[in-house]
């Protein structure tokens, strides 16, 4: 009996360590997932966390401290046009972030100055809390990757979901079936996203060089509209074929041709009498010395 009992309790004990180390495991992976984001000047001047907060991605709180909120304050207060306008326009976020109902924003209260730097106050937050920082200020971001705080950039964010083809580019694209119309044909990237090329559906199973037209960006996905390289050099080149027709030419310049066309008259030389014309080979054959010596003694 006293074996049985050691082996019961033995038994719950385990039990007990297990269901314990599981919670705590648990409550472990939850709060690395919900760790607060501390949000900077510059992402609330940015204004692109609206959108980001719309589309319900952000699920932990955040936190903008009270001393971002009196950087935005001093900005605001400041002489220069351009720095008031966007210092207004990041407490105006603040405000849209604290009345959207898809994410959890609050005003974190350490102190409205920061006497060792807004900066340098984020990455102590983030370390005291063991939260992220928000930000797209460059230097931060490196200097945060130093000290090993996650950071969230909302430019690496939007560098990543940008179209990887742009209206222009060309590319080597597998037509894989027919499209919608009849002379429209259909391929797809290597990340899914369907393209539709014009006027090739008699190429629908090979392989087509296209150049992108446009994007369309739908709430089922993204699909991306282009046409046939080939085609558009035919294009150019049946339209470098047009012959022009040769202009027609005034009536004045159609004379001048057949004047210039007709043999021209040999002109007989005028006799003239022989002594004009000597005292002519004469004179052609005296120098200008000569004749300034007879203008001198005349």
């Amino acid at each position: 009996m006293e074996i049985l009992i050691v082996i019961t309790l033995l038994v719950i004990a385990a039990e007990t360590t297990y269901l314990v180390a599981v919670r705590f495991k648990k409550q472990r992976h939850t709060k690395k997932q919900h760790s607060p984001i501390f949000v900077d000047t510059s992402v609330l001047i940015d204004g692109r966390i609206t959108a980001i907060a719309d589309s319900g991605f952000i699920t932990s709180t955040l936190y903008i401290p009270r001393s971002v909120v009196g950087e935005l304050q001093f900005l605001a207060d400041n002489g220069d046009p351009e720095k008031r306008s966007r210092a207004r326009h990041g407490l105006d976020i603040v405000k849209e972030l604290q009345g959207n109902p898809l994410v959890n924003a609050e005003i974190f209260s350490d102190g409205d100055k920061a006497e060792e730097g807004v900066d340098n106050r984020l990455l102590k937050l983030a370390k005291q809390y063991k939260g992220t920082v928000c930000t797209i200020d460059y230097n931060l971001n490196k200097v945060a990757q130093v000290e090993g705080i996650q950071v969230l950039n909302v430019n690496d964010l939007a560098k990543t979901l940008r179209m990887a083809y742009l209206p222009g580019e060309t590319m080597k694209l597998e037509l894989t079936q027919k499209g919608n119309d009849q002379h429209q044909a259909v391929g797809h990237l290597e990340d899914g996203t369907m393209v539709v090329v014009e006027q090739a559906s008699a190429h629908v199973g090979q392989v087509v060089e296209v150049e992108f037209i446009r994007a369309l960006q739908t709430a089922a996905g993204r699909m991306m509209f282009a046409r046939l390289v080939a085609t558009k050099k035919q294009q150019r080149q049946a339209d470098s074929k047009v012959t022009k027709k040769p202009a027609q030419r005034p009536p004045k310049a159609k004379e001048q041709e057949k004047r210039s066309e007709q043999p021209e008259a040999v002109k007989t030389p005028v006799k003239q009498p022989k002594g004009r014309q000597q005292q002519r080979n004469n004179n052609r054959r005296r120098s200008p010395e000569d004749s300034l010596v007879e203008l001198a003694n005349q």
